[in-house]
């Protein structure tokens, strides 16, 4: 059986923590390859001025993993277009490979939002779930959210892991921020990105304002 690890996200621009995430989640849990999947139109965050579009966010999430091994990037999403929700991606994987073991890659704040996406039911119904927490107050904080969606009758039952990973004090928002200051970001993107981000001029004229919006995307 094949065990495939899903890590979705606006990515936008991708950083070293969301590399970092899907290299742990795929050496803790044995998967054979972690798809990152970026979304054509995020249905759960508000519209970001500074998204260059979904093409260009495809393509710096191939050079962000181009080197790393079992890391890949699916364009599932932005080839279907449109508002994209996790459980028909999910839907879609799990019809192209129905043997496959699937387990959807979150941090924990994303985690605690879960209950108010799009048929959460449905979703874990077809995935297992692993949470990157950082201490055992995350772990208690995401149990607690996810009681209405995890609850015992569920069929079949949910699965769950927490991973425990340091955290990459850094955000695709923070960047930005850089990025419109004209400061470098090769430490938090990688080289090909922040070169890939400097040859298609992406992210300079949004303003000193980016700086300042704080919070991950």
């Amino acid at each position: 059986m094949e065990r495939i690890g899903i890590l979705g996200g606006t990515f936008n621009p991708p950083h070293i923590g969301h590399v970092a995430l899907a290299r742990h989640a795929r050496a803790q849990l044995g998967l054979e390859r972690v798809l990152l999947m970026p979304a054509c139109v995020a249905p759960n965050k508000p519209n970001v001025r500074e998204d260059p579009g979904p093409e260009h966010r495809l393509a710096m999430c191939r050079l962000a993993v181009a080197e790393e091994p079992g890391l890949e990037v699916s364009a599932l999403e932005i080839e279907r277009g449109g508002t994209s929700y996790t459980v028909d991606t999910v839907q879609a994987i799990h019809d192209a490979h129905p043997n496959a073991e699937l387990t959807l890659i979150v941090g924990a704040d994303t985690a605690r939002t879960l209950p108010n996406w799009h048929e959460p039911k449905r979703l874990l119904g077809m995935v297992g779930l692993a949470v990157a927490q950082r201490d055992e107050l995350d772990s208690q904080d995401v149990r607690r959210a996810l009681a209405p969606v995890t609850a015992p009758g569920l069929d079949p039952p949910p699965r769950m892991t927490l991973l425990r990973m340091a955290r990459i004090a850094t955000s695709s928002s923070a960047v930005r921020g850089l990025l419109a200051a004209g400061a470098p970001v090769d430490e938090l993107v990688g080289v090909p990105v922040a070169g890939y981000i400097a040859e298609h001029g992406l992210y300079r004229a949004t303003g000193a304002s980016a700086a300042a919006t704080g919070g991950a995307v």
